[in-house]
């Protein structure tokens, strides 16, 4: 077999094995939809919930809206809460990793504050701000700035000893140093940082909404649970999904880019 079909098969397959897992997972559900009587077939699910992709940008009502506009409400929530934790765990991270004193010192509140659920952090939110948007903005900053806080830290500690060297040989300022040598080095594990940030902002994002009744994935899908319209959780959960696969692609995409460059 020549080079050339080799190649072309392995492009036929990389294009098709996604869609054959996606065809065994509709085939899970839909015998799963058969024995338990609740959960909506494939067929219902989409016979349900067309309304709100056909018309993806329509407004009925506050949490009546297609599901675009509704993915729309949390991703603009979601990147304000994203780059607010960015803007305070990336400076953070530049500073524990350049301070062993700082580092020794934060650490362990670094690994304490950490693993607390968004779940812990929206209802203190809720005291300190009185409202449920800027609340939702903290508990999604304070949740996703730490994978950006440690990877930052991690780049900062695994500069090569050299490039030190060289800063000192040629006398660079802190400035000239921190912005030619540090930022650069440490650029990667930022953007992996970023990219594990994202991810845990559009998860928070989600048990915001559900916790606040703000309109968004996440508030719809909590009243469609109250309600008990099954179909529209499902339709809600596939959303949840599929924008977080995007975001994770497209923070893949400028990781990538960055490094080839």
């Amino acid at each position: 077999m020549s080079d050339d079909s080799m190649s072309i098969g392995r492009a036929v397959g990389q294009l098709l094995l996604p869609f054959v897992g996606l065809a065994l997972a509709v085939c899970v559900w839909a015998v799963a939809s058969a024995a338990v009587p609740d959960l909506p077939s494939p067929i219902r699910t989409w016979q349900d919930s067309k309304v709100y992709i056909l018309e993806p940008f329509a407004k009925r009502g506050e949490m009546d809206q297609g599901i675009a506009r509704l993915a729309y409400y949390s991703l603009v929530r979601v990147a304000k809460g994203f780059l607010l934790g960015a803007l305070i765990g990336a400076p953070l991270g530049f500073l524990l990793g350049l301070s062993p004193i700082l580092q020794r010192m934060l650490d362990p509140l670094v690994q304490v504050l950490r693993p607390i659920s968004p779940l812990a952090w929206l209802p203190l939110g809720l005291v300190l701000f009185r409202k449920s948007e800027p609340a939702a903005l903290f508990a999604i900053a304070v949740c996703s700035m730490w994978p950006t806080v440690i990877n930052t830290m991690a780049g900062v500690r695994a500069i090569p000893r050299d490039y030190w060297n060289v800063a000192k040989v040629l006398r660079l300022s802190r400035t000239t140093t921190f912005l030619k040598i540090v930022v650069p080095a440490t650029l990667p594990y930022m953007f992996t940082g970023f990219r594990l940030s994202l991810g845990i902002a559009w998860l928070v994002i989600v048990a915001s909404e559900m916790l606040t009744g703000t309109p968004g994935v996440g508030g719809f899908l909590w009243q469609e649970y109250n309600s008990l319209i099954y179909a529209h959780i499902l339709l809600a959960i596939l959303t949840i999904g599929v924008v977080g696969f995007t975001l994770d692609r497209l923070m893949g995409l400028a990781e990538s880019s960055l490094r080839a460059i």
